[in-house]
């Protein structure tokens, strides 16, 4: 990725938008900490703090993710859902995650609770973003039957744990990303983070062993293209 600089700098900030996009990219795309990015932008010419990097990717991460969710295709109408172990301050939480047939991400939700009420949350906040689904796959977890069925009826849910082994590779990058940083701070923290960090990251990896050494090419252009557009629509 070049850094050019033709788009509008963004009121109060002193570097150019462009530069700022390429530190929420390279942040999120690779397992990389604010220090590394730093020295990445050092190489090109461009000597920017580390906290500035921080500052860049909490406040304009979220706006780069909310991008993607209003352009990316209706999801597919089969979803797989899990819960993961999240530990926060020595605090026991669950990151509840959701992806399609295709495993893409549609949505992640942090909370303290593994029970039926946490299972409900989250599963009505799926539907009223994407609609009811055809079918339902997720663990042996009894807590997601009751709010399935009443938000979902006519919804096909299929509990079995070795159905659901698709979404285990979407968990797995979060354990890698929490220790770079030194262990998430706060549930609202680890909710910021992993709420862009799956969504940049799902123009950025394209599931490259379906595809043709053209095809992902192409794909990545397109994924660069998108990402200096929504560049353009960043603001303050």
């Amino acid at each position: 990725m070049t850094i050019q600089t033709s788009l509008p700098r963004l009121k109060g900030f002193r570097f150019p938008r462009e530069i700022i996009a390429y530190a929420v990219w390279a942040y999120h795309r690779f397992a990389l900490s604010t220090a590394d990015v730093e020295d990445l932008l050092a190489e090109r010419g461009v000597i920017v703090s580390r906290e500035a990097v921080r500052l860049w990717v909490n406040r304009f991460g979220s706006q780069f993710a909310s991008c993607i969710r209003r352009d990316r295709p209706r999801p597919h109408d089969k979803w797989h859902m899990d819960e993961v172990v999240v530990p926060i301050n020595v605090v026991k939480h669950w990151l509840w995650r959701a992806i399609d047939g295709n495993g893409d991400v549609l949505d992640i939700l942090i909370q303290p609770r593994r029970n039926a009420k946490a299972a409900k949350r989250f599963f009505g906040r799926l539907v009223a973003a994407y609609g009811e689904p055809r079918v339902v796959i997720t663990d042996k977890l009894r807590s997601y039957t009751k709010p399935i069925k009443a938000i979902a009826a006519g919804a096909d849910h299929r509990a079995h744990k070795g159905l659901n082994n698709r979404i285990e590779g979407s968990h797995r990058p979060t354990p890698k990303r929490e220790k770079m940083m030194g262990r998430f701070k706060s549930p609202r923290q680890a909710q910021r983070f992993l709420a862009a960090h799956d969504q940049i990251n799902l123009i950025f990896r394209p599931r490259r062993y379906r595809l043709s050494t053209l095809s992902y090419r192409h794909a990545r252009a397109d994924a660069f293209r998108l990402w200096q557009a929504y560049a353009a629509e960043l603001s303050v």
